[in-house]
C-alpha cells in the first residue's frame, strides 16, 4: 500500500518554475490538480476560495450514499416510493413519478450520469428518512475527510447561502469515492442512461474526449459558472482535476484536459523509501533500547517534476526528547524534502518497532542524564 499524506500535513502546491514549464493559463476562476495515488496538490490556483459547487455537491451526495450501501442501512435492490419532494424538484432530473417505485439503483444511476435534483432527494430521503436529516450526515463526512472550508445546505446543490466548498475540498472529495467505492465508482464512466423511456447523455464531455477519463461530475448554476471535476488514469498513475467558474461547458471540457495533460506529461510518480525502510535511529530515554529504527509503515511515493526524483534532498527531524514506551508506528519524527532548495513538503516518520520502558535504574539515570542536559 502506498503512503499518503496524513492531514496532519497540509496539502500543498509544487513551486514548478525551476524544474517544468509553468502550467497551462486556464479560462476559470479557480482549479486544482490532485494525484488520487500519493494525495499531491501538484498545480493549483484560488484552491481555497470560497464557491458554490452547484451540481459537483452531488459528489458528497453519492459518497453518503456508497457508505449507506456498503454498512447494509440500503440495497441496490430495494424499492423507493417518490415523495411529492422529490418528484417536484427543479433543474436537472430524471424524471422520477410518485406511485411508480424506483430502485437505489436506479436513483443512483440517475443522479451520477442524469445528474437528476430528483433523485438526490429520494435517495436523501430513503437513507436518512428527510433531506435536512442527510444534509447532517453530508456535513459529518465532509469534516471526517478534511474538507475545512465546506457546508453542505441540501443533497442537489441548488443555490442557497449557506451552501459552500473549495478546489481542494472538492478534490480531497472526489479522490475519497474512487478510493472507497471503486466498484460504484465506475458508474461515472457510463455515457447515457435511460429512465421513464428518457435517455439523458452524461454531461462530462471528456468521456468522449480523452479515452482514460472515466469520470466525474459536471456543475453549473449563474453564480458558480460552469464547473467540472475530472478523473483519469494513465498506466499506474491516476490525476484529479477541478476546474471551477468556466464560462461554457465546451471550455471547462478543454481547460480540464489541459490540466490533466499537464500533470501527466511534467510529472513522474517515484518511490522514495521501501515500507519498513530504515532511515535513521532516533535517542530515546528511559527505555530498554537506547534508540529506535524511523522510517515509513507504508511504501512512500511521491510525484516529483519529471527527472528530478535524483535531485532530492533530505532533512530528518527528531521529536525530541522520545520517552519509552515507544510504540509501532508512533510518530516520533519527520522528513522535510527540497529539490535545488525549494521546499516539497514535511512528512512524518514512525517508530519501526516497540521499545519498552527501562527498569527503576535505567529510568532513574535517564533522568538524571534529562535533567543535566536542561541547565
Amino acid at each position: 500500500m502506498r503512503f499518503i499524506l496524513p492531514l496532519l500535513f497540509l496539502l500543498f502546491s509544487f513551486s514548478t518554475a525551476a524544474q517544468n514549464p509553468p502550467p497551462p493559463a486556464l479560462a476559470a476562476n479557480a482549479w486544482v490538480l490532485f494525484d488520487h495515488s500519493t494525495g499531491q496538490v501538484l498545480v493549483s490556483h484560488k484552491p481555497d476560495e470560497r464557491i458554490e459547487p452547484a451540481s459537483l455537491t452531488k459528489l458528497m451526495t453519492a459518497y453518503v450514499t456508497f457508505t449507506a450501501l456498503k454498512n447494509g442501512s440500503i440495497t441496490l435492490e430495494q424499492e423507493v416510493n417518490v415523495s411529492e419532494r422529490a418528484w417536484k424538484q427543479i433543474g436537472s432530473r430524471m424524471f422520477i413519478e410518485p406511485r411508480t417505485p424506483v430502485t437505489v439503483d436506479q436513483l443512483i444511476h440517475g443522479m451520477i450520469i442524469q445528474s437528476g435534483n430528483d433523485a438526490c432527494v429520494a435517495l436523501a430521503e430513503v437513507i436518512a428518512g428527510s433531506e435536512e436529516a442527510f444534509v447532517h450526515l453530508m456535513n459529518r463526512e465532509a469534516e471526517r475527510l478534511g474538507m475545512k472550508n465546506t457546508r453542505f445546505a441540501n443533497s442537489s446543490g441548488l443555490p442557497d447561502e449557506n451552501l459552500y466548498t473549495t478546489a481542494r475540498d472538492l478534490a480531497l472529495l472526489a479522490s475519497a469515492l474512487v478510493r472507497d467505492f471503486p466498484e460504484l465508482y465506475r458508474i461515472y464512466s457510463m455515457r447515457e442512461y435511460t429512465y421513464n423511456k428518457i435517455t439523458q447523455p452524461n454531461r462530462n464531455r471528456l468521456l468522449w474526449m480523452d479515452s482514460t477519463v472515466d469520470g466525474m461530475k459536471t456543475g453549473h448554476t449563474s453564480a458558480a459558472g460552469y464547473c467540472l471535476v475530472s478523473s483519469a488514469e494513465r498506466g499506474s498513475r491516476r490525476l484529479v482535476s477541478v476546474l471551477l467558474g468556466a464560462e461554457s461547458d465546451t471550455i471547462r471540457a478543454q481547460e480540464s484536459l489541459k490540466l490533466l495533460n499537464y500533470g501527466f506529461q511534467f510529472f513522474d510518480a517515484a518511490k522514495l523509501y521501501d515500507a519498513g525502510q530504515e532511515l535513521s535511529r532516533f535517542e530515546v530515554w528511559k527505555g530498554e533500547q537506547n534508540d529506535v529504527p524511523v522510517g515509513f509503515e507504508s511504501e512512500f511515493v511521491m510525484s516529483l517534476p519529471k527527472g528530478q526524483a535524483d535531485k532530492v534532498q533530505v532533512a530528518l527531524k527528531s521529536f525530541q526528547p522520545i520517552m519509552a514506551p515507544v510504540q509501532k508506528g508512533q510518530i516520533i519524527g519527520s522528513l522535510a524534502l527540497s529539490i535545488d532548495g525549494a521546499e516539497i513538503g514535511e512528512y512524518p516518520v514512525v517508530a519501526l518497532q516497540n521499545i519498552e520502558p527501562a527498569g527503576f535504574f535505567g529510568r532513574l539515570w535517564d533522568a538524571l542524564k534529562l535533567w543535566i542536559k536542561s541547565l
